[in-house]
Parts: C-alpha cells; sequence; structure tokens
C-alpha cells in the first residue's frame, strides 16, 4: 500500500472537503423534498461520505507517520474526545432540563468542534515538543492557509443557504465559517509576526 505522506493526505483531505461542500450544495437540499423515506435518507446523509473519507485519510497518515508523530496525533485526539465529550454532555443535560432549546441541527456542530480541539491539542504538543507548530511536515500546506479554505468553503454554503432563505442553515454555515476564518486569521497574522522578527533579527546579525 502507498504510504501516506503529508503531501499527499493534505490534498486528497481538501479534496474531500470540496467534495462535502458539494454535497452540502447540490445533494443534501434535496433531502427536504424527496419523495420517499430511502431517497431523504439517501440526500441527507449524501455529505457524510467525504466526511468518511476523511477518517480513513487520518488513520493512515497517523498509521504512516513516525512514533512521534503518531504520539502526538494520539494524544490530540485523546484531548478532542474529552472536549467533544465534555460540549455533548453539557449540551445535553441543559437540553433535557429544558435551560437551554436544541434541535437535531447542532449536531453538526460536533465534527467541527472535534477537528478544532485536535488542531489546537496538535499545535500545543508540537510546539512543546520543540517543533514548529505551524508548519506541516516541510512541504505541506501551512494551516492557516486550510483553516481559510474551509472557511471559504463554509461561507459558500452559508451564502447558499441565505439565498434559498434557509435561515436555520445559514446560521450554522455562517457560525463555522467565522470560527475557522478566525483561527486562521490568528494563526497567520502569528506566523508572519515570527517571520518578521526572525527577518528582523537577521538583519541585525548582519549589521
Amino acid at each position: 500500500m502507498t504510504r501516506m505522506t503529508t503531501r499527499r493526505y493534505q490534498r486528497q483531505s481538501m479534496a474531500a472537503m470540496v467534495a462535502y461542500v458539494a454535497l452540502l450544495l447540490l445533494v443534501w437540499p434535496l433531502a427536504r423534498t424527496a419523495d420517499g423515506l430511502t431517497l431523504k435518507m439517501l440526500a441527507a446523509l449524501a455529505p457524510v461520505v467525504p466526511m468518511l473519507w476523511l477518517f480513513v485519510l487520518m488513520a493512515r497518515h497517523i498509521r504512516d507517520s513516525d512514533e512521534l508523530e503518531q504520539r502526538m496525533h494520539l494524544m490530540a485526539l485523546g484531548v478532542a474526545t474529552v472536549v467533544t465529550a465534555v460540549f455533548s454532555l453539557i449540551g445535553g443535560f441543559l437540553a433535557t432540563a429544558h435551560v437551554v432549546a436544541l434541535d437535531g441541527s447542532v449536531l453538526v456542530w460536533v465534527f467541527p468542534l472535534m477537528m478544532a480541539s485536535y488542531g489546537i491539542a496538535r499545535m500545543v504538543l508540537v510546539q512543546r515538543y520543540g517543533g514548529e507548530p505551524l508548519a506541516c511536515a516541510g512541504t505541506g500546506i501551512p494551516l492557516y492557509q486550510r483553516l481559510l479554505l474551509v472557511a471559504f468553503l463554509m461561507g459558500g454554503v452559508a451564502l447558499v443557504a441565505w439565498t434559498k432563505n434557509d435561515m436555520q442553515a445559514w446560521g450554522v454555515f455562517c457560525g463555522m465559517a467565522c470560527v475557522f476564518a478566525v483561527f486562521g486569521v490568528l494563526l497567520g497574522w502569528r506566523r508572519w509576526y515570527r517571520w518578521r522578527h526572525r527577518h528582523e533579527d537577521g538583519e541585525h546579525d548582519h549589521a
């Protein structure tokens, strides 16, 4: 089996995200108008397929990493699992007690919450072990660019939902886009800030 390099993993994971957004725009809305339970289920679950492929890619990427990378990936996944479980538990108790009103659409936030927790935890671990938290194994795509791309895709879904006057979907995907955009901008600014200081230090050394 071909080794899952960082570049290949990032390229295929981005393709999975694009497929996810395309299915959300083109197929998922049909679930409300399709005739028959089977067609409704197929249309509603279509966006899940590229996400399942994304999980497979992640598993293969972790498998093909070295021992230190595997350790950081698995520790970050553990943190993400705990964070997601805690927020789900809190939300469940609050909804059951009728403190907050939650419906099934809140489940759409589970995956972004888990991925955001995983990404933050992994950056902290990389920095702890002396690596560059914003780098991606040499030739990979910088994390802030990937986050901004995801924000752009989610924003596209939100825009389509707004044009169709679907305020519920608009709120969900607009929120997702804002979260990913904020993280992307912050990480991009941090990367630029560090580059500027290294560049200034290099000029001082040559002076």
